[in-house]
């Protein structure tokens, strides 16, 4: 669904996760950066979200999609690619421990980024800037390095990927919650590999690392894991992070403002991983 009819070929922006929380913040805060904005989303409640969009100078149109669709990410390319040179997306689709089995976190938050990215590559060009959605779980629940595992999650898109994954990491990879810490640190580890790919095309990707976000995922994360509000007890800035905290960075991170800052992982957490590194430091002396 087009608002405002299709216009003449400009720069085209794409939103993941575009229906609530995160990716809806980065939707509009994306809204006048560029001349059309892709709402990508699985739920079709996009479509009236696209509908009902404020008149601005941006074509908004609705994009359902799951990203764990090769045809639909083809055709979501194709659609970029029709409506002009891609500038900026936000890849915000996800879900976390409570939603779903561990094998489909996986296939959500690092393989459909992936094939995200794969989709989209084609269309890059000098200017065109990505930041993946990772997470600050990585930080705070992998310790140390596995070199297995680390060379399994570099290839997302093997045939065998999640066959291989559980052999190098054993059956702790079958808890939710820490195949979303897995996940998330491929995201991390993917985003720097793309960078290298797409730098000589003039492209950027970025992941973005948020920390403890009062949306709608994260209040249900937060009603099965009492640890959440601790951590924003501990937070050095001393409050929860808002969605709008973590979409202004990303729309630095997608703006010619940041057009030297690639390959990297952005942490948007307040300040509590410092703040827990920092306490597990201090134990140690």
């Amino acid at each position: 669904m087009t608002r405002n009819g299709t216009r003449a070929a400009g720069t085209v922006g794409i939103v993941t996760g575009a229906g609530r929380g995160m990716g809806l913040a980065c939707a509009q805060r994306l809204d006048g950066t560029v001349d059309a904005l892709l709402l990508v989303d699985r739920d079709e409640s996009v479509t009236a979200l696209a509908k009902r969009w404020p008149a601005s100078a941006t074509t908004v149109e609705a994009f359902v999609l799951d990203v764990t669709d090769r045809e639909g990410l083809d055709r979501l390319a194709a659609r970029a690619g029709e409506l002009g040179t891609l500038r900026a997306v936000a890849h915000a689709a996800g879900i976390s421990p409570t939603m779903a089995d561990w094998r489909r976190i996986f296939a959500v938050d690092l393989v459909g980024t992936a094939l995200l990215a794969a989709a989209l590559r084609p269309l890059t060009t000098a200017g065109t800037a990505l930041v993946c959605f990772a997470s600050m779980a990585p930080y705070l629940q992998i310790s140390e390095a596995d070199p297995a595992a680390d060379a399994v999650l570099d290839d997302p898109l093997a045939e065998d990927f999640l066959d291989r994954l559980q052999e190098a990491l054993g059956p702790v990879v079958e808890d939710p919650g820490m195949a979303y810490s897995w996940a998330k640190r491929g995201v991390q580890r993917f985003a720097r590999q793309e960078a290298v790919r797409v730098g000589p095309l003039g492209g950027r990707v970025c992941s973005l690392s948020p920390g403890i976000i009062d949306t709608p995922q994260g209040r249900q994360e937060a009603e099965t894991h009492t640890i959440m509000q601790t951590l924003v007890d501990q937070t050095p800035l001393g409050r929860i992070g808002q969605a709008q905290d973590v979409a202004d960075v990303v729309a630095f991170l997608l703006s010619d403002s940041a057009r030297f800052v690639t390959g990297v992982d952005i942490l948007v957490d307040g300040g509590i991983c410092a703040a827990l590194s920092g306490s597990a430091a201090a134990a140690t002396q």
